[in-house]
This record gives C-alpha cells, structure tokens and sequence, in this order.
C-alpha cells in the first residue's frame, strides 16, 4: 500500500469559516480555500479542512449522545502557554481533565475536543524498509 504524502484531516461544524480561522491561527497555518461550506487550511505539517454541515451538532466528551468525532494531539513546549493561546484564538477549556500536568484537553469552538501535550513520544525517522 503506498501511503500519501499529505494528509487531511477534516472536521464537520457549523462555520466553517470561523473554525478554519481558528485553526489556522493554532497551528500557524493559512486559509488556502474557500468554497460554499468549505475552509481549507494549509500548515507545514498537513492540511485541515472545515466543512459546514446542516444541523451540526458538537461531540460530547467524554461522554454522551455524540461521542468525540476526531481527536488531535498537538505538541507544545509550555502547557499554560499553549492553553492561553489556544482559549485566546476561541478555544475554551473542557471541564474533564484527566492528566492536566500532562496534557490538557480543550474544545474548538465547534467543540471538537483536542489535546496539548509535552509528552509526544519520540518517532524513529528514516526510510520504511
């Protein structure tokens, strides 16, 4: 199977264009198009895309009748800084914090849940064999 060398990962909302803002400014990426419904995001890491879609409902964490739709891990060097940055983009931080002195969890404003981390494993880089 040959894999693609760039992802993207795309997350329903109800304005696309209010997440993609968001998520352009967390990430240090750019709005690259738009469409009717559609944000594009594009970051030295990937690409993210917004979709507007009727009726959207959030996901509930950890729990509930919409369980968590996607889940991003994102490295920082500092946790509160990290946070603080995070909720001053629109962020805000979920009510259920599992590890906080090693992660903390915070909803997007469609509230998808995602993580900030200092605790990424180390990944071996080089050629697949």
């Amino acid at each position: 199977m040959a894999f693609a060398r760039i992802g993207l990962i795309s997350l329903d909302c109800a304005d696309e264009e209010e997440l993609a803002s968001f998520w352009a400014g967390l990430l240090g990426g750019e709005i690259v198009y738009r469409a009717e419904n559609v944000a594009v995001v594009h970051t030295e890491r990937g690409v993210l895309a917004t979709i507007r879609v009727p009726d959207y409902r959030p996901p509930t964490w950890p729990e509930g009748p919409s369980p968590k739709h996607i889940h991003l891990d994102l490295a920082v060097d500092d946790l509160d800084a990290g946070e603080a940055d995070a909720v001053r983009l629109g962020a805000r931080r979920a009510a259920e914090q599992p590890g906080p002195d090693r992660w903390r969890v915070l909803l997007d404003p469609a509230g998808h849940p995602f993580c900030l981390t200092t605790q990424v494993p180390l990944l071996p880089l080089g050629v697949r064999k």
